[in-house]
């Protein structure tokens, strides 16, 4: 790889004997990792080894992921950049928090947030670019995430929504992705001397709209994958200087990861709080992040109003033929939201709506047809086979005719609709007619596997 001439002269002189070093790492294969869910009902991949895991991630696991197994399908594992993953690891929201992850594609730090919440709370994942918003929808819904809506809105225009409403902000900005050179040779073509600072000037306006929707006592996550430090101790230090009421908390090092480096901002020693990783000094690509802290404040929060359910009573009766027969659980009424066509279950205390631009207010039960319910896939992978009234255990064969849409056979299983199961996983839904299951599996998400 050709790094840009610019680049080696600015890390040359940042990084002075260590440059070497810095540059050959660059040059070398790119680190693979993955996350194992928490949430799922097995919590051991199949398809996946697990031998090697990531010290600093509770999750983590270096290698490689391959997306047609059921591991990936069914939402068990998550392919994340290991480095990126001491984000999650450092946010640590716990169950009942409310959550915001301000700029969320393609999901791997909503994954890894929702990994500690237990299904419980608030966790909003917004997005601003609407083709990215749509990727991290399915990455979400893959995952299973019951406490969870998707956004597609600016921050400006978000805060005006949750003022003083989170518990933690997670902000991943966007960046210049110096950390992403070696895995994407298309991000050096971006690089240019003066963009570093271009971006740093748009992450204070995303950092401005974060600490507006951060509560008193909050946390403000706030990360970066590039080395750039107009991007990464520039702007804390712009931060600590603007907010009185901020303070940076330190972050635990593990071994191979770096102090922030106050000479390269404003030389304030409280930078060394904030954590560098430099793919020369561990496995992964590179990443900056800082954890700061608003004090509490006497001034009052201001009480958002709650969503209300929108669904009709023929609306409640198709959902009710289809739920009543496939759960074991209950969703409450109060928490079923008509949205088009499709019917969701909304989180808990989920705020008023209707003035934002929103992908997926909660889970995607399925999708109001004439005269009748179809479940939808999300349903599925958001609850475990227990939560089903008659889940039916398929092969590792029927899960490659599933997948690819075909229909096949079974024994001994009731008619109508099921939830199909495989190494313990929901995977989707199946209508059982007469031994022969109907494959609802989503016609744009099948793929074929060589048997």
């Amino acid at each position: 790889m050709q790094l840009p001439k610019g680049f080696i002269e600015k890390y040359t002189q940042l990084l002075k004997d260590e440059a070497p070093a810095f540059f050959q790492a660059l040059n070398e294969e790119p680190t693979r990792g993955f996350r194992v869910n928490p949430l799922k009902s097995s919590s051991q991949p199949t398809e996946h080894a697990t031998n090697d895991p990531v010290s600093y991630c509770q999750f983590g696991y270096y290698g490689t992921v391959s997306g047609k197994t059921i591991d990936h399908q069914s939402g068990l594992i998550y392919s994340q950049e290991p480095s990126a993953m001491y984000v999650g690891e450092v946010a640590h929201p716990k169950p009942g928090d409310r959550v915001l992850d301000l700029c969320a594609a393609p999901g791997g730090k909503t994954t890894h947030l929702a990994s500690y919440m237990n299904q419980e709370g608030l966790l909003v994942s917004n997005e601003i670019n609407r083709k990215r918003a749509g990727i991290l929808a399915e990455n979400v819904e893959r995952f299973g995430l019951q406490n969870t809506i998707m956004t597609n809105e600016s921050p400006d225009s978000l805060e005006k929504h949750f003022p003083a409403f989170f518990d933690v902000v997670v902000v991943d900005a966007p960046c210049s992705g110096e950390g992403m050179f070696r895995k994407d040779h298309e991000a050096v073509q971006y690089w240019t001397p003066e963009y570093p600072l271009s971006c740093a000037n748009r992450q204070k306006k995303i950092l401005k709209s974060a600490l507006a929707m951060l509560k008193p006592g909050g946390r403000l996550i706030y990360s970066t994958c590039t080395f750039a430090p107009e991007e990464d101790e520039q702007n804390m230090a712009w931060l600590l200087q603007e907010y009185a009421d901020l303070q940076l908390l330190p972050i635990k090092k593990y071994p191979g990861m770096a102090d922030g480096r106050p000479e390269w901002a404003d030389g304030n020693s409280e930078l060394t709080k904030a954590l560098r990783i430099f793919p020369h000094q561990m496995r992964g690509e590179g990443h900056f992040i800082a954890q700061l802290q608003k004090q509490i404040t006497d001034v009052k929060t201001k009480e958002l109003k709650p969503q209300k359910s929108n669904v009709n009573k023929l609306q409640r009766q198709d959902w009710h033929k289809v739920a009543d027969q496939l759960l074991s659980i209950t969703i409450e009424d109060s928490r079923l939201l008509a949205f088009g066509e499709h019917l969701y279950a909304m989180p808990t205390d989920l705020p008023e709506l209707s003035k934002l631009q929103v992908i997926r207010p909660g889970v995607n039960l399925g999708m109001f047809k004439k005269n009748r319910f179809e479940p939808a896939l999300p349903l599925a992978l958001a609850f475990q086979a227990k939560d089903f009234q008659e889940p039916v255990p398929i092969t590792e064969e029927q899960w490659v005719d599933y997948v690819h849409g075909d229909t096949f056979s079974i024994s001994d299983v009731t008619n109508g609709w099921h939830a199909l199961t495989c190494h313990e996983l929901t995977v989707g839904f199946g209508k059982v007619v007469n031994g022969v299951v109907k494959n609802f599996y989503p016609k744009k998400l099948r793929f074929s596997i060589n048997k």
